[in-house]
């Protein structure tokens, strides 16, 4: 079919598709017809969903400015929210913050719910907050060797000896074949097999 018009809606801050549109086709026998073939039909990996409007339905508005020709912002909202900000601006942004903060839980309390979160005003406090330095414990050197003059045993202490010891076993690398003496071999040895008689066929 003829289609006359066509918008697709597009976000005023990104410049990036909304994911719906509107098209206008000449007859509306057709419109049906498109909508019932293409409603529920799998495109890029994204079920479409496609409806028949009447024109007793259609705004007044809908397809205003459809003919011009869409422009990018020069000023999306990604690029205007990472921007770099100063000291005022800043401090304005944590007050409002904190305003909207006080605001939700007001209403919470209102409506006679006892939720308590973690804040932007919880985050402000652990930043402001001194990092207070850890100092680390020494562990005490513990002797695993008998023949001091004073060796602690306790259960912990031997259980590391008994480890120690097993593992200083383990690194030995000294390699002993032994093989095995001469009336093994006999032994072991199979026998030799007899040839086959083949029997002698006399051809009469």
């Amino acid at each position: 079919g003829t289609v006359t018009r066509l918008r697709l809606s597009r976000s005023k801050k990104t410049g990036g598709s909304k994911g719906y549109g509107f098209i206008e086709f000449e007859s509306d026998d057709v419109a049906k017809i498109v909508a019932d073939t293409m409603n529920n039909y799998l495109f890029s990996e994204r079920l479409l969903k496609c409806q028949f409007l009447p024109p007793e339905r259609v705004h007044e508005n809908l397809f205003k400015d459809c003919n011009k020709m869409f422009r990018k912002p020069s000023r999306p909202a990604v690029r205007r929210y990472n921007r770099v900000r100063s000291l005022v601006e800043k401090a304005r942004m944590t007050q409002r913050l904190l305003r909207k903060e006080r605001l939700l839980r007001k209403r919470l309390a209102d409506k006679g719910l006892h939720y308590d979160f973690p804040g932007f005003a919880t985050q402000e406090l652990c930043k402001n907050r001194k990092k207070v330095k850890t100092s680390k414990k020494r562990k005490p050197n513990v002797s695993l060797i008998s023949q001091d003059p004073t060796p602690v045993c306790t259960p912990a202490v031997l259980e590391r000896r008994k480890a120690a010891q097993v593992d200083d076993d383990a690194e030995d690398d000294e390699v002993t074949l032994r093989l095995p003496p001469a009336s093994v071999n006999n032994a072991m040895q199979r026998p030799k097999k007899l040839p086959r008689k083949r029997p002698n066929l006399k051809i009469q």
